[in-house]
């Protein structure tokens, strides 16, 4: 199966919530599961054990239509879950470790075109072998990197994410975090300007929660602010749907401005749906044919 040459590589997994539910997820394979509606056909990179979640996962693809050939069988370790409970409102996420796709091993990823677009995110490198592995995969492909920032503690340190954004094209993250990498300015169009002075990074865009995203290159700025919405189910997996629209747009070469309010509308609507993802073809159809894709 032929994909778009956009590459997605990270963890999937089960969010499993305080009623009992279960609903697939995982930053990285949240984006891939909305690319793929969208009809981008990503090669999704990452690893499930050999077990029922495994087994459900590697279905759930088949039936999404999605190219499976980078998803590694590991017997050793189990498939990723997550539990996720809520504190007033926002959810907590307790990250079970070494996790099958902890160990992607990057003697087992098909070979990727080098003028791909790959998107990852920071929760990834936790581990080295899955690390590794990507290190690997940036050789294959330095032209353009989405970094997708999810500092969940204690997954992280301040080195490696300073490191990490240090090769990326394009950089998705939320205020709090944006305030924690870069701690020497005092406000978020200052610290965004920081970082497209100081690194590589092209386009910054920083999500603010109820207060919307702003996003900045270096000749434009664009803000939206968000819908207002009566009923929010659960805010999990906003941002990555958030994200699913940013590579969409990267894509399709939409205006910054039309990317950062669709990319807002698309999240505004995953948040009245329990967990992240859907498999529901007929949540994509408006969209779709609005935006004429």
């Amino acid at each position: 199966m032929s994909h778009s040459g956009l590459v997605i590589f990270g963890e999937v997994l089960f969010d499993c919530f305080p009623d009992g539910t279960r609903v697939l997820g995982g930053a990285p394979f949240n984006v891939a599961w909305h690319c793929q509606a969208f009809g981008l056909h990503p090669l999704f990179i990452s690893r499930v054990g050999n077990d029922p979640l495994g087994q459900e996962i590697r279905s759930a693809m088949h039936n999404w239509e999605m190219d499976a050939s980078g998803l590694q069988l590991d017997s050793a370790h189990a498939t990723g879950i997550v539990d996720v409970s809520f504190n007033d409102g926002e959810p907590a996420y307790e990250i079970v470790e070494n996790s099958a796709w902890d160990f992607i091993d990057h003697q087992a990823t098909p070979k990727i075109d080098n003028h791909c677009v790959l998107y990852h995110g920071s929760l990834a490198l936790r581990n080295s072998v899955a690390a590794n592995s990507l290190a690997d995969l940036k050789q294959q492909c330095a032209r353009s990197i989405f970094i997708d920032v999810n500092l969940r503690p204690p997954w992280w340190d301040l080195s490696l994410i300073q490191n990490i954004i240090q090769h990326g094209q394009w950089i998705k993250l939320n205020v709090d975090e944006l305030a924690l990498i870069v701690p020497q300015q005092a406000d978020v169009e200052s610290r965004m300007k920081f970082l497209l002075a100081n690194t590589h990074v092209k386009l910054v865009v920083v999500t603010r929660g109820g207060d919307g995203a702003i996003a900045a290159t270096q000749d434009e700025t664009c803000s939206v602010l968000p819908e207002t919405i009566s009923h929010v189910v659960d805010t999990v997996g906003a941002g990555d749907a958030f994200s699913s629209v940013l590579l969409l747009g990267l894509y399709k070469a939409w205006p910054l401005q039309e990317i950062l309010d669709r990319a807002q509308q698309f999240a505004s609507a995953v948040v009245k749906q329990r967990g992240a993802t859907t498999q529901d073809k007929t949540f994509y159809e408006p969209f779709i044919e609005a935006w004429q894709i």
